[in-house]
C-alpha cells in the first residue's frame, strides 16, 4: 500500500458500528484539486474518507472509524444509513457533466490496492461493493459505466456475472416501461434482493427503468437503456447467485 497523503476533513462525526460497506463515487468536479478543496470545506457539508487521484496519489481526509458524509440519501440491502455502514472513496474523474472520461491505470491500480488495504481490517462482503449510482439511483450516476467493476472483481473485490448465451436465450425478450406481469414481479423481486431500495410489485414503472439503468450501468455497462433485455437479467440471476454463495460461506466461516 503506497503512502497516504494526510488532507483531513472536518466533515464527519462519531460511527455507532463497523463499517461493512463499500461505496465508490467520481468527484464530477473539473479539477481534483476543486474536489479535494470542496471535500475539507466547512460550509460543503461533504466529505469521503479517501480521494483517489488520476495519478494514483491518494488523499486521506477521514480516518475509516468515522462516519463520513459522502452517500446522502439512499438504500442498499435494506441500510438507509449508508454513511454509517460505509467506507466513501471518491475517485478524480470530471464526471458526465464536465467531460466523462477513462479512468487511467495508475488510478486503477490505486484503488484496487486502498480497497484491498481496507478490506484487511473491516469485513466488507463483495455484494457491498457498490457504486454511488447503486444506493441512490434516481440522483446518481457515479461511478459511471467507464469505471472497471469486471477488473475489481477478477482482483477480488465486488460482484460480477456474465452468462453463457444460452442462459441469455432462456430468458426470452424485452421487459420494459408500462409493462406488467410474472415477470416484471420477478424482476423487481430480483433487483430488490440484490439490494437496491425498489420495492417489489408488477408494475415496469419509471421507478423500475431508472433501477434497471442502474444496474446497467455497474454490471451491464454496454447498454444503459432502462430495459431489461434478456442479458440483463440473465446477469442478474447470475449476481443474485453469487451473493447467496458468499452469503452462505460468510455464515460457515
Amino acid at each position: 500500500m503506497k503512502d497516504l497523503i494526510a488532507a483531513p476533513s472536518p466533515n464527519f462525526n462519531a460511527r455507532l458500528a463497523p463499517p461493512d460497506m463499500l461505496v465508490l463515487h467520481y468527484t464530477g468536479m473539473e479539477t481534483g484539486e476543486a474536489a479535494l478543496a470542496r471535500l475539507r470545506d466547512p460550509e460543503a457539508k461533504v466529505s469521503a474518507h479517501y480521494l483517489v487521484e488520476e495519478d494514483g496519489r491518494i488523499f486521506q481526509l477521514v480516518p475509516e472509524e468515522r462516519r463520513a458524509w459522502h452517500a446522502g440519501a439512499g438504500v442498499w440491502q435494506e441500510e438507509t444509513d449508508c454513511n454509517a455502514a460505509s467506507i466513501g472513496i471518491e475517485i478524480v474523474n470530471p464526471g458526465h457533466e464536465f467531460g466523462y472520461r477513462p479512468f487511467p491505470e495508475a488510478q486503477i491500480a490505486a484503488v484496487i490496492a486502498l480497497i484491498g488495504d481496507i478490506r484487511d481490517r473491516w469485513t466488507i462482503p463483495d455484494n457491498r461493493i457498490i457504486a454511488h449510482s447503486d444506493l441512490a439511483p434516481e440522483r446518481k450516476t457515479d461511478p459511471g459505466e467507464l469505471f472497471p467493476w469486471k477488473r475489481l472483481a477478477e482482483v477480488g473485490h465486488g460482484l460480477w456475472f456474465e452468462p453463457a448465451a444460452k442462459r441469455i436465450k432462456a430468458l426470452g425478450g424485452l421487459l420494459q416501461k408500462g409493462d406488467q406481469g410474472i415477470g416484471v414481479v420477478v424482476l423487481r423481486a430480483g433487483l430488490h434482493r440484490l439490494g437496491y431500495g425498489l420495492t417489489p410489485g408488477g408494475d415496469y414503472d419509471a421507478e423500475t427503468e431508472t433501477t434497471v439503468r442502474a444496474f446497467q450501468r455497474h454490471w451491464r455497462p454496454e447498454r444503459i437503456d432502462g430495459v431489461a433485455d434478456g442479458e440483463t437479467r440473465a446477469r442478474l440471476v447470475g449476481l443474485l447467485q453469487l451473493a447467496s454463495v458468499e452469503s452462505v460461506t460468510g455464515i460457515l466461516n
